[in-house]
C-alpha cells in the first residue's frame, strides 16, 4: 500500500505544460522559432526573447497564438544581467512565472587568437556562459516555489575544439558545465539538462559541396532538422526522472568520422 499511495502522489507532481509558460531565449529565428513553435503547440504560453530579430519576433508570437496560447516578444541582451531581469519580470507580470526555460540565445562568431581585440570572445561567452546563469537565476524562485524545467542548448564543440573559434568551443562547454551545476543546485523541484545538436540549419554561407560534405560526416548520411531537435526538447521536459543529462541529436556526426577514415 505504502508503493501504491508513493506512485499516485508522484503521478500528482508530473509537469503537464498545457497551460504553463515557457521562455526561449533566441527564439525569434531559426531552430529556436521552431522550439518556441513546438511548445506553443503542446499548449504553452510562449515569452520569445530576441536581440535584433524584432520583425521576425512579431511573426513568431502570431504563429503561436494561432495555435491558441499567449504569446509575446520581448527584447534583451541575455550577456546583460539587468536585461534579464527586466525581461522575466515582463514575463512573471504577464503570465504568472517561467515554468520552462530554454537557452538557446547564442552569437557563432569568430575569436582567433592571437587577437589584440577581446570584444568577440566577450559577446560571445557573455551570451553562452553569462546570459545562462543570468536566466536560470531569474527564473530560479518561481521555479524553486511551483517546479519547472530548463533546457540548456549546446553543440559538439563542447567535446572537441573548433578551429578560430574558441569563445563559442569554451562557451558551449561551458555550458554544458553549468547544466550540470545548475541541476545539482536546483534539484529536486527544478530539473535542468542539455541538448545537443547536430547539422540542422546550414550557416547563410554553406556552398552546395559543403552542405553535401557535412552530410557526409553523420552516420546517416543527412543534415537533420529543427524538428528534431525539438523532439528531443520536448522529450527533456516530459522525463520526469532524467537530470543532469545531455541528449545529442546529430546523426552520428560526432563519431562519424570513423566511417570517412576507413574508405
Amino acid at each position: 500500500m505504502a508503493d501504491a499511495a508513493w506512485c499516485e502522489n508522484f503521478e500528482r507532481d508530473v509537469m503537464d505544460i498545457k497551460g504553463k509558460t515557457a521562455l526561449v531565449t533566441g527564439g525569434a529565428i531559426r531552430v529556436g522559432k521552431t522550439l518556441t513553435l513546438a511548445l506553443a503547440r503542446a499548449g504553452a504560453n510562449v515569452v520569445i526573447n530576441y536581440n535584433t530579430s524584432s520583425a521576425e519576433a512579431e511573426q513568431t508570437v502570431a504563429e503561436a497564438e494561432a495555435l491558441g496560447v499567449r504569446g509575446m516578444a520581448v527584447q534583451a541582451d541575455v550577456s546583460d544581467a539587468a536585461q534579464v531581469q527586466a525581461l522575466v519580470q515582463r514575463a512573471n507580470q504577464a503570465f504568472g512565472g517561467v515554468d520552462v526555460l530554454v537557452n538557446n540565445a547564442s552569437l557563432f562568431q569568430k575569436t582567433p587568437i592571437p587577437t589584440d581585440d577581446f570584444s568577440a570572445w566577450h559577446k560571445v561567452t557573455g551570451i553562452l556562459i553569462n546570459g545562462t546563469f543570468y536566466c536560470a537565476n531569474a527564473v530560479a524562485p518561481h521555479m524553486l516555489e511551483h517546479g519547472g524545467v530548463i533546457i540548456n542548448m549546446i553543440d559538439l564543440s563542447a567535446w572537441e575544439p573548433w578551429h578560430d573559434f574558441s569563445g563559442h568551443v569554451v562557451g558551449k562547454a561551458g555550458l554544458w558545465a553549468l547544466t550540470k551545476q545548475l541541476a545539482l543546485d536546483l534539484a529536486p523541484r527544478v530539473r535542468v539538462n542539455a541538448v545537443c545538436p547536430g547539422p540542422a540549419l546550414p550557416p547563410p554561407n554553406y556552398t552546395p559541396e559543403r552542405i553535401a560534405r557535412t552530410a557526409r560526416k553523420t552516420m546517416l548520411g543527412r543534415w537533420g532538422t529543427p524538428e528534431d531537435m525539438a523532439d528531443a526538447v520536448m522529450f527533456l521536459i516530459g522525463a520526469e526522472y532524467i537530470t543532469a543529462e545531455v541528449i545529442v541529436v546529430d546523426g552520428g556526426e560526432r563519431y562519424g568520422h570513423r566511417k570517412s577514415e576507413e574508405a
